[in-house]
């Protein structure tokens, strides 16, 4: 299974955008029609990386868009650009997000005691490749850190890209810790403070801070999914977000091959 991109737009304007294809050169969306899983017997996941390494720019699926496709954030007006939380440059991991899954804004977590995100799951690829924009990559995961970011549970699954040398050596979160020493204490620093300098309070963390295990952090992105199936059956409120797929046959919000291109086709003007 394989996917590419078609740019639209000029990067670093408000119009730019990033959409898929799949290997028959048909429009999808990254959110709803690329499989959460590329090997479900093993747990590998898909994911999609919206933020390459050491970058800067807040992209993001854009989730109530048509589509989906990968755009920049946009706050009061202005492109959104993360800053660089000495000592770290941008981003330090490949970030992105696993599709089909959905963090339930009207669930509250037992765990962390508050609702999801309103996002797919968020992921960090610790892998040693610096990928691409709008590339889609098969994950191991490792564990997870529960963040509570603006009173909202937004948990970042800590991954590593199967194709990267070393990962047949990353089963656990422990071994992030003993063959990357100092990644996984980064990785929380760089939470905790990557709004503060646009003026907002450190962010918090449950479980102190601490990083739950590959089990834990399996459940946590299947139990999203089982949202996501929700969601795209329309078996819950989708509020803003757009559910038009290709792919999901018994999906309300499934459209034709046809409709997607109308969709791209009728942003063109945008970027003329």
């Amino acid at each position: 299974m394989s996917f590419t991109i078609e740019e639209k737009g000029r990067p670093n304007t408000q119009e730019y955008r990033v959409y898929f294809k799949n290997s028959e050169g048909k429009y999808i969306s990254p959110f709803h029609d690329v499989p959460i899983y590329a090997n479900e017997a093993e747990n590998i996941f898909h994911a999609i990386v919206e933020v390459p390494r050491w970058t800067n720019a807040k992209m993001e699926i854009a989730t109530k868009d048509p589509l989906n496709p990968l755009k920049q954030d946009v706050k009061k007006g202005n492109l959104r650009y993360v800053a660089n939380v000495f000592p770290h440059k941008g981003y330090i991991w490949n970030y992105g997000a696993i599709p089909q899954t959905w963090e339930d804004p009207n669930h509250k977590d037992s765990d962390t005691g508050c609702c999801g995100d309103n996002d797919p799951i968020d992921i960090c690829d610790i892998g040693n490749k610096v990928c691409s924009r709008g590339e889609v990559i098969k994950v191991k995961v490792l564990g997870t850190l529960a963040l509570i970011d603006e009173g909202e549970t937004d948990w970042k699954v800590i991954v590593i890209n199967t194709e990267d040398p070393e990962a047949g050596s990353f089963n656990n979160i422990d071994d992030v810790r003993r063959l990357k020493p100092g990644y996984l204490e980064a990785t929380v620093d760089w939470f905790k403070r990557y709004k503060v300098p646009d003026g907002k309070p450190e962010n918090q963390f449950a479980f102190n801070g601490e990083f739950k295990d590959r089990d834990f952090a399996i459940e946590t992105v299947k139990s999203t999914n089982e949202f996501w199936k929700a969601l795209i059956a329309k078996m819950t409120n989708a509020g803003e977000l757009n559910c038009m797929n290709t792919s999901v046959s018994d999906s309300p919000f499934c459209c034709s091959a046809g409709d997607a291109e109308a969709v791209v086709n009728s942003h063109t003007f945008l970027f003329d």
